[in-house]
């Protein structure tokens, strides 16, 4: 590796970064985060703070899982890479389709296709919803229901069915037949209902409106997070995932489950369609499955899917894939990274560790009138959305938010923007102690504002 002065030279000179102004990573370069160890991160001033972002999302088992990271090397060595392509397999795919598919047993999953992420992961979903109601002879189901504030990747169809319209508006037109309904979101909403379970009622007759607006007979697959991460930490009422789960039953059509953030103990139960009592029809997956350690995703199945297309003739070809599906390195980087995240039992810190976050954080609302809402309490996912007008809920302005988060970071703590949201998923192996330091950066950046 280059030394420190080359990279800090370099630095925002020759990459585009995603979700990022290429013209301000070059007047602003980006901080160079040079190692990390345990939930900690340091970077290349040799500033060291405790990751509340857990990288993207993703990194459960904290940086420094030697389990983990012995598979990946081991696997290196034996078989770095051969195509998962119909007609030749490895062994470290089929023993970790074998533990993918026993971890999601609780959910009714019965089979699993291997992708690279999570939006790769989204798009084959939509094409194998798609693809289902053909082969049952429904052909006219090609159309699309999500929810606003909802995040399911960047590809094509994963930004099509995306709620928040940072992800659209640059990219238009997206993929036809994709249609949004109200976010569970108590704090704002066009219900201007406050009340979690009333709004869940609202919503749900608003999905049936459009179902019976749109047609049933082309409405192809609903897909929703059962807690909205990227767009801020929104926590629906128990009852809403379960009402989703019945009016899909009731129209036919395909419930999908985006467990990318949700999934792997996250929510404080192994899944989040767990934590709600439903099982879904598909489940899509990526993230915590390898702690961030090795690129991989997935879809999962019911049986009753599965079934349809195992029985079929030749037009159940699966025609998608990519070309890290089931590679090699990537699936024992999930074997060990699923027996782990067993093996730790990470889902039950994750629950107590996130009621501590999300009870430190209502108690700095009390500190800070810039607090306009604390969301959060089910498992370690906790957003805090920021207005400068708590009375008006008048979104903070975007130069307030960037003090915080640097005064935040100065102060010890690694957290994420998601517009005018502080948005915190910290590595489900984090401590109690380390969960005091995030609350102690936050309360000094809340005071820079």
């Amino acid at each position: 590796m280059k030394d420190d002065n080359f990279l800090r030279e370099m630095n925002g000179r020759h990459m585009w970064q995603p979700m990022g102004h290429p013209g301000d990573a070059r007047a602003n370069p980006p901080r160079i985060i040079k190692s990390a160890e345990g939930v900690r991160l340091t970077d290349i001033d040799g500033h060291s703070v405790v990751d509340a972002v857990g990288g993207l999302w993703c990194v459960n088992l904290g940086y420094s899982n030697d389990a983990v990271k012995q598979a990946i090397a081991d696997q290196l060595w034996q078989l770095p890479y051969y195509s998962g392509f119909g007609g030749t397999t490895n062994p470290a795919s089929i023993e970790a389709a074998y533990a993918v598919r026993e971890f999601f047993a609780d959910d009714g999953m019965e089979r699993v296709f291997f992708t690279s992420g999570g939006s790769d992961s989204v798009d084959t979903a939509l094409r194998l919803a798609r693809q289902y109601h053909r082969l049952r002879g429904e052909p006219t189901r090609t159309k699309f229901l999500s929810l606003k504030k909802g995040y399911h990747g960047t590809h094509w169809g994963g930004a099509s069915v995306n709620g928040n319209n940072r992800f659209r508006i640059n990219y238009e037109p997206l993929l036809p037949g994709c249609f949004h309904i109200p976010a569970p979101y108590t704090y704002r909403n066009p219900f201007d209902e406050s009340d979690p379970a009333r709004l869940a009622e609202k919503i749900a007759a608003a999905m049936v409106d459009e179902i019976e607006f749109q047609d049933p007979s082309t409405i192809a697959a609903f897909i929703m997070e059962p807690i909205l991460g990227a767009g801020g930490v929104i926590v629906p009422d128990a009852s809403f995932m379960g009402r989703m789960r019945d009016i899909c039953d009731r129209y036919g059509i395909v419930m999908i489950s985006d467990e990318v953030i949700c999934g792997f103990g996250r929510t404080g139960d192994w899944t989040g369609a767990r934590h709600w009592g439903v099982q879904p029809d598909m489940v899509t997956m990526a993230k915590g499955v390898t702690s961030g350690y090795f690129p991989v995703g997935g879809v999962l199945v019911s049986g009753e899917v599965a079934e349809v297309f195992e029985a079929a003739d030749a037009r159940g070809t699966l025609w998608t894939g990519y070309t890290y599906s089931a590679h090699p390195v990537g699936s024992a980087a999930v074997v060990a990274c699923l027996s782990e995240t067993l093996r730790l039992d990470t889902k039950t810190n994750a629950g107590q560790r996130g009621t501590q976050l999300y009870e430190g954080v209502r108690q700095l609302a009390e500190k800070h009138d810039i607090i306009g809402d604390v969301r959060g309490g089910h498992g370690l996912l906790t957003g805090i959305e920021i207005v400068s007008d708590r009375a008006a809920k008048t979104p903070m302005d975007a130069e307030t938010m960037q003090r915080i988060h640097t005064a935040t970071y100065e102060a010890g703590a690694m957290v994420r923007l998601g517009a005018h949201n502080i948005l915190m998923s910290p590595p489900l192996v984090i401590s109690e102690a380390e969960i005091d330091v995030i609350l102690s950066a936050l309360d000094a950046g809340l005071s820079a504002a």
